[in-house]
């Protein structure tokens, strides 16, 4: 199989919750109001439950506590609820399906760490609409658990990877693409903006479009940091960033320990939103 088929395939078992596609097809529709939005959610506890989780956590530190939805609306704003609305849907997607056989705390590590390290240097870059580069961060490796689900001995062989050999390359490898070659296809077969897809389709090309190009590059910068950070037992500091990576983005070395530091004071936090049973320690 290809990545498209791949996510063909997937997209025959893994849906996105019906609030959640109300809520797209409402807000697409440019005809939506705050309190449309906030009435739509408000019908789904669990979703209500996590925006107001999300909107009173460390990624905002708003001054006051967020107590409703229509109040988070408006102080987040419609598009990037829309954005958190998706990240909870794909996360969701897959509540209901086999992954025994993955470390799901690991999983949700590199995403979590990838999402904050994305958000931070978007704003740091004043780049509007930060959470389109959180949820692409969050969801930069969702191609593993489509791989997973479909063919485990597979996946399991792209773990396989090392000091010498990349994730990517392993991936590359044994499949002949990447997680993320999958994890935009699937998004993308689901309706998802470009600006979250278009990322993560991105994440491992070394010639990036011109178009969103800024945003790409802190997606690939935020991957390599995280690759770093969670796996620092195989990859020791340094050891996957080359200074192109920030410095095309007008950043040194310094932002970068910045980012590393906020990411691992927010990480726990944010894992216990996206998946409460994580053990980890940071």
């Amino acid at each position: 199989m290809n990545a498209s088929e791949y996510a063909n395939n997937a997209g025959n078992i893994l849906v996105l919750p019906d609030a959640v596609i109300q809520i797209k097809q409402l807000i697409d529709s440019d005809a939506a109001s705050i309190a449309d939005v906030a009435d739509l959610i408000s019908f789904d506890p669990a979703l209500t439950v996590q925006l107001l989780k999300i909107a009173n956590s460390a990624l905002y530190n708003f001054p006051n506590t967020i107590d409703t939805v229509t109040k988070a609306v408006q102080v987040i704003g419609t598009r990037s609820v829309y954005n958190l609305v998706i990240a909870y849907g794909v996360a969701n997607a897959f509540e209901n399906i086999d992954l025994s056989a993955i470390d799901l705390d690991l999983y949700w590590d590199q995403s979590v760490n990838c999402a904050i390290l994305s958000k931070y240097f978007a704003d740091e870059l004043s780049i509007a609409g930060s959470e389109r580069l959180f949820v692409a961060g969050l969801l930069h490796n969702v191609g593993e658990l489509v791989v997973y689900q479909l063919t485990p001995d597979v996946a399991s062989s792209c773990r396989d990877f090392s000091a010498t050999v990349s994730p990517a390359a392993r991936q590359y490898k044994t499949l002949g693409f990447t997680y993320a070659d999958v994890g935009a296809a699937l998004i993308k077969l689901w309706g998802i903006p470009e600006g979250i897809w278009g990322p993560i389709e991105n994440l491992h090309n070394p010639d990036l479009p011109k178009s969103g190009a800024q945003e790409k590059q802190i997606l690939q910068l935020a991957y390599r940091l995280t690759l770093e950070n969670v796996y620092g037992d195989i990859y020791r500091s340094g050891s996957m960033l080359d200074p192109d990576y920030y410095q095309q983005l007008k950043l040194d070395l310094s932002d970068v320990r910045n980012a590393l530091d906020h990411t691992n004071l927010q990480a726990m936090g944010v894992l216990a939103m996206f998946n409460p049973g994580s053990t980890s320690v940071y």
